[in-house]
């Protein structure tokens, strides 16, 4: 059985890391050195989409275990 705390751990930090830098691309975050700056707007989104498809291979192992099939 595999478990999900590999994919699930990763997933909502990389996620939430990702909002984090996208907010400050976006210079809606203000006070660093990232605020405002398009590099960020362009990274931030693509690691968020990284960790919510790590989130959803989770979700989607529970699932699976949840009705028997591996």
């Amino acid at each position: 059985m595999k478990r999900i705390w590999p994919y699930l751990v990763p997933g909502v930090i990389l996620s939430l890391v990702g909002l984090v830098w996208t907010l400050q691309g976006l210079n809606v975050l203000r006070g660093s050195a990232m605020s405002g700056s398009p590099l960020w707007g362009t990274i931030g989104p693509v690691v968020l989409v990284v960790g919510l498809v790590l989130v959803a291979v989770a979700i989607t192992i529970s699932a699976r275990r949840r009705r028997g099939t591996r």
